[in-house]
C-alpha cells in the first residue's frame, strides 16, 4: 500500500462529497470514468454562518445530480445564490443551464457562451456573496477559458482541471496552450509562496492537502515530459500518434487520445520556441 502522504499534494483520503474545508463541501457527480477519475467535484462554498452559497461548477446534465446539490446546500439552511464555471468543459459545465433554472441563480463564466446574466469573470474580479469572499484566478492552458477561485479564509484554492487531485492533466490542444498551462502553474505557485494557500480542492479526486508540493510536481513532471517529447522528435518520431505511443507506453492505452492532445501543445511550444523543426 502506498502512503498518502507520499504522494504529490498529499491526497487526503476517505469519501470524497462532503465538508472538506470550513467552507467548501463536494458533492460528487455520478460520471466516473477514465477521463473524469471518481467524477466530477461540484463544490458548494458558503460562509460558516452565512445562509446564501455559491456552486462551483455544477457538472454533468444529470437531473439527480444538479437536485441533489441544490438538497445538500438546502440541508445545511443555505440557498444556492451565484453558480460559477471553473471552464466549459461538458463535465464541469453541461448542467449549468438547468442547475439556474432549478436555483433561480445567474452562471458566471470567463467564456460569454457560457454564462446566463450579464456579468462574467475575469482576472482580478472577486466574488462577494453572503460574506464570502472568492478571488478570480486567470489559469489557461487546460482550456483557453480556465479560471480558479481563490477562497482566502480557507488558505484554498479551487482549480477545476488545472490541478487534479490525482495524476496530471491534459492540456486540450488546440483550445488549450502549454506556455499559458505553465504560466498559470506558476500563477498558481505563487498563491502557495505569497498568499498562503495550502489546500487544493479540485475539479477531480481527492483534496490536497499539500498545494505548493502538488504545483512544483505538476511542474517538474511537465518539464520531463517536454524533455521525452523533443527527444523523441529528435529520434526520428514525428506524428504525434508516434511520439505517444513512444513516449507514454507506460499509459492506460485507453488515455491515448487525451495524451495525443497534450502532445500536440507541447510540439506547438517545441516549435515556437526553435527547439524542434
Amino acid at each position: 500500500m502506498t502512503d498518502a502522504t507520499a504522494l504529490p499534494g498529499q491526497p487526503r483520503g476517505g469519501a470524497l462529497s462532503g465538508p472538506a474545508t470550513a467552507r467548501a463541501v463536494n458533492v460528487l457527480a455520478p460520471n466516473a470514468s477514465p477521463m473524469t477519475l471518481d467524477g466530477t467535484n461540484t463544490w458548494i462554498v458558503a460562509e460558516p454562518d452565512s445562509e446564501l452559497a455559491v456552486v462551483i461548477d455544477p457538472g454533468p446534465l444529470d437531473d439527480g445530480h444538479l437536485r441533489h446539490v441544490v438538497d445538500t446546500a438546502g440541508r445545511a439552511g443555505r440557498r444556492v445564490a451565484l453558480t460559477l464555471l471553473t471552464h466549459g468543459h461538458p463535465d464541469h459545465a453541461e448542467g449549468a443551464a438547468r442547475f439556474a433554472e432549478l436555483t433561480g441563480t445567474r452562471v458566471r463564466a470567463l467564456d460569454p457562451a457560457l454564462r446566463l446574466g450579464d456579468e462574467g469573470l475575469g482576472a482580478g474580479d472577486v466574488v462577494t456573496v453572503g460574506g464570502l469572499e472568492l478571488r478570480v484566478v486567470p489559469t489557461p492552458g487546460h482550456t483557453a477559458d480556465s479560471l480558479s477561485f481563490h477562497l482566502p479564509a480557507d488558505r484554498a484554492v479551487l482549480t477545476g482541471d488545472t490541478v487534479l487531485g490525482r495524476g496530471t492533466t491534459v492540456v486540450a490542444h488546440p483550445d488549450g496552450r502549454l506556455g499559458d498551462y505553465l504560466d498559470s502553474l506558476r500563477r498558481l505557485r505563487s498563491l502557495t509562496v505569497d498568499d498562503g494557500v495550502r489546500t487544493v480542492l479540485p475539479g477531480h479526486g481527492p483534496v490536497l492537502e499539500d498545494a505548493q508540493g502538488a504545483v512544483e510536481y505538476y511542474l517538474a513532471h511537465r518539464a520531463h515530459r517536454l524533455a521525452q517529447v523533443e527527444t523523441a522528435v529528435e529520434d526520428g518520431y514525428r506524428t504525434p500518434a508516434e511520439v505517444v505511443a513512444h513516449v507514454y507506453a507506460d499509459v492506460d492505452r485507453s488515455l491515448w487520445p487525451a495524451a495525443e492532445l497534450s502532445v500536440r501543445a507541447q510540439l506547438e511550444y517545441l516549435e515556437e520556441h526553435g527547439l524542434i523543426r
